[in-house]
């Protein structure tokens, strides 16, 4: 069955975590996982899969919606009838950047962004460094498919 795979990993820190050790620590933490159900779920009819690592500081911290033949995930567009991904930062007033196709072969793709947070009475500054890994695939479900396969292309982005 034909599905779109979608697997992100969000590593969260604030400011009091930014230093050598925290970043050496956030370095051995993977970006490409095994996809297990839960917590990975499907959406879209069965149609896609998301698997969701890290990001455990925000509750309900990716978005996603499908319209007409876009999805939607995060900063991210997947044109379901070219299988073309593309990011969009949303802070900025540009078109979304296409990073390539998805048919039977996986992207991969980095940002690190801040926004502010308010929590007890009190504003701090939330860092994240998101990968999104993204698979159009025609083959049957490989749930290791992210760990025994290289991506065609890796895209790092860089917030202004």
């Amino acid at each position: 069955m034909s599905q779109l795979l979608l697997q992100i990993t969000i590593k969260q820190w604030d400011k009091s975590q930014r230093s050598d050790t925290h970043v050496n620590l956030r370095a051995e933490i993977p970006t490409q996982h095994a996809i297990i159900f839960p917590p990975a779920f499907y959406t879209f009819d069965k149609h896609c899969v998301i698997d969701q690592h890290g990001g455990d500081l925000q509750a309900d911290r990716v978005n996603y919606s499908k319209q007409e033949n876009i999805i939607h995930f995060d900063r991210y567009l997947i044109n379901i009838d070219t299988l073309q991904l593309a990011y969009h930062d949303p802070n900025v007033d540009q078109p979304a950047q296409i990073l390539g196709s998805i048919n039977n072969q996986w992207l991969q793709s980095h940002y690190q962004c801040r926004y502010s947070v308010y929590e007890s009475e009190l504003f701090y500054w939330l860092y994240e460094d998101v990968t999104l890994n993204a698979l159009y695939s025609t083959n049957d479900l490989d749930e290791q498919v992210f760990l025994t396969t290289k991506p065609v292309g890796i895209y790092t982005h860089q917030e202004d």
